[in-house]
């Protein structure tokens, strides 16, 4: 078995592989390209621990194993950060770690999650953390091997800054002695303790929206938008952690966590819960939001074409008044121009009573014309 194991992990590397899932679902899998991830001096810390108490700090992942089969009941914390292919697969077989979490810690782009492999327990989380002047959320990736003595965590990106715990870890000796479950314990602590900043400056966002929206900021939609995929992807970052924690809790009296370290990882739980409570109440929110503004959007469009129709109706109210008054003029201008043609035999030219009766005309034409459009509310 472990040699099939062994065979696999060596045909990871040889073979051309095809594009996994992960990365031909995502159009940006390609900006976070492996072809800038060192091959070699990817070690970033190497520790082996007795007694909660570092003994030693070994150069290469090497020199770590050696040291870590020289001293029995020893604990090694290797972290790798960005590690190509061959380096992985190094460590796998030192460490006997199943092929499809190699896989999965070499591709990256993996939702959270935590798979057990015989005695080895292989978790991916998505750490996040906000950019104050970009007003943008950040999102890394950290996989994290955990078995008998030895913890393997891969970072895909600067966020969690895992110095911090392992100084955190070292500092508290009694914790650290703990072994590698209190390691994961940690780990997950401090991604979930990074969440905090992150719901403080969406909060803070949604608030900015909200101004905008009310103030009739004609880019606020498109900020909406951008925030909603960014609590979309926070969401898929922290939902899955609610079942993992639920698991760790109910799986540690079998694999004989401490119940002190059962106490915090439910404290953690706690913790995440409130997270994706809020993380699912921004997203209700910017719903809502962007509701209100189409609302408020579509009433401006009413109150222009209301504007829009009052002016034409009046535009109208005088296009009538002066076809009125056109009409009213037009009607002596007719009378006298027929009356002006001088003609030798029309009909009263020479008549004694033809100017009164032209001007007659004229004025009863005008004022019957005035009394009809008046009428009809066209004067």
């Amino acid at each position: 078995m472990a040699e099939r194991r062994m065979r696999g992990l060596r045909g990871l590397v040889r073979a051309k592989r095809e594009p996994a899932p992960e990365h031909s679902m995502d159009p940006r899998s390609g900006e976070i390209a492996t072809a800038e991830w060192p091959a070699r001096g990817s070690v970033v810390d190497n520790a082996v621990y007795v007694d909660g108490k570092r003994v030693d700090s070994p150069v290469s992942l090497a020199d770590a194993i050696a040291s870590l089969r020289s001293r029995p009941g020893a604990m090694a914390w290797i972290g790798l950060y960005r590690p190509g292919e061959e380096e992985l697969t190094a460590a796998a077989e030192e460490f006997g770690l199943h092929t499809l979490a190699i896989e999965d810690a070499i591709v990256a782009h993996q939702r959270p999650k935590a798979d057990r492999y015989d005695d080895t327990l292989f978790v991916v989380l998505r750490a996040a953390q906000y950019l104050d002047k970009a007003e943008k959320v950040a999102f890394g990736e950290l996989h994290v091997f955990v078995g008998p003595g030895f913890v393997l965590t891969v970072r895909h990106s600067e966020a969690p800054d895992l110095s911090k715990v392992r100084a955190r870890m070292e500092s508290d000796p009694d914790l650290l002695r703990q072994g590698p479950q209190a390691v994961l314990y940690a780990i997950l602590d401090a991604v979930v303790d990074g969440y905090a900043p992150v719901v403080a400056g969406l909060q803070n966002d949604i608030d900015e929206i909200e101004v905008q929206v009310f103030g009739g900021d004609p880019a606020a939609p498109r900020r909406i938008y951008a925030l909603s995929r960014e609590v979309i992807e926070f969401q898929r970052a922290t939902t899955p952690l609610v079942a993992m924690l639920d698991g760790f809790i109910a799986g540690a009296p079998k694999y004989g966590v401490d119940e002190e370290l059962q106490r915090y990882l439910r404290d953690v739980a706690d913790h995440v819960i409130t997270v994706t409570e809020r993380v699912a109440g921004f997203r209700q929110m910017l719903q809502d939001i962007l509701i209100v503004n189409s609302t408020l959007v579509s009433q401006a469009q009413n109150e222009e074409m209301t504007k829009l129709t009052a002016a034409s109706i009046a535009q109208g109210d005088e296009v009538k008044k002066i076809s009125a008054w056109a009409a009213i003029l037009f009607a002596p201008t007719l009378v006298g121009t027929i009356y002006g043609m001088n003609f030798d035999h029309m009909p009263e030219l020479h008549w004694v009573f033809g100017y009164p009766f032209a001007v007659s005309l004229m004025a009863l034409v005008c004022g019957t014309l005035y009394l009809v459009f008046k009428r009809r509310d066209w004067l």
